[in-house]
């Protein structure tokens, strides 16, 4: 009997000693011995519950990436246009004025590098290539963007072409809106982004102009002092080109029309 008895308790420790062996097996270790480690597992819980934001860089000149929230803090660096970034944080609301382009300072990361940079170069839309035509750009946007909208239809006659291109974006700001169709068309470096307020008409000529050329103007058409249509004319004998921003529903529309007589 005490034979027997011996063998069953010996089989019970036997398998609760396999039981625990096997949890410990299983399940997941909470020991971490080194730094390597930790920043594992931090990418791997960013990767599953956290959505990781990118914006791009806008300005021509590239955008400094500083290292506090305002204008004066000390550079990092400098980051080029086209540049893509991971946003941190953004400031929405807008804090700060650089040119006529209100916006904040968004806490990013560029080249392994953290910082802050003005928001108002910044933009969801990765801006053209230099020489890039507006169809290949509206082709290359909607692969990452359904929304958007490129059309284009060529009227007139052989002898008097008009060819016009509209581009439809939702969720743009006026700014991005203008150094886009700046890129896209052709409109001279002379002429900046004008002020969302002021005078209903306002027209800004160009200072540097063909001799052949007629007209090379900037107009801007507001509204209870807030802007409505950007509108770029240049003309000269024999061709006219019409670069115009405005609003349409939810979308800004850029549309470029060139006639040849």
């Amino acid at each position: 009997m005490n034979t027997v008895k011996n063998l069953k308790i010996a089989l019970v420790s036997i398998t609760l000693i396999l039981s625990c062996k096997n949890k410990e097996n299983s399940s997941p270790k909470n020991i971490i011995n080194s730094d390597d480690d930790i920043a594992i597992i931090d990418l791997i819980t960013d990767d599953k519950n956290t959505e990781i934001d990118y914006l791009y860089v806008t300005s021509t000149s590239g955008l400094s990436l500083r290292e506090y929230a305002n204008l004066q803090s000390e550079k990092i660096a400098i980051m080029p246009y086209g540049t893509k970034v991971k946003i941190i944080s953004s400031e929405l609301n807008p804090t700060m004025k650089v040119g006529e382009i209100y916006g904040g300072m968004d806490h990013i990361e560029f080249n392994h590098k953290k910082g802050f940079a003005f928001n108002g170069y910044l933009s969801q839309y990765f801006p053209p290539e230099k020489g890039i035509s507006a169809k290949k750009y509206g082709e290359e946007l909607l692969l990452l963007f359904p929304t958007v909208n490129y059309s284009e239809t060529i009227s007139g006659t052989a002898s008097n072409p008009i060819n016009t291109e509209i581009l439809a974006l939702p969720e743009m700001q006026w700014h991005e809106a203008f150094y886009m169709a700046q890129q896209l068309f052709n409109i001279p470096k002379e002429f900046v982004f004008p002020s969302l307020k002021g005078t209903d008409k306002e027209v800004i000529f160009g200072g540097e102009v063909k001799k052949e050329s007629r007209v090379s103007e900037l107009q801007i058409t507001r509204k209870n002092e807030l802007l409505s249509k950007i509108k770029y004319k240049y003309k000269n004998k024999g061709f006219t080109k019409i670069v115009s921003i405005y609003k349409e529903r939810d979308k800004i529309i850029i549309e470029n029309i060139e006639e040849i007589k």
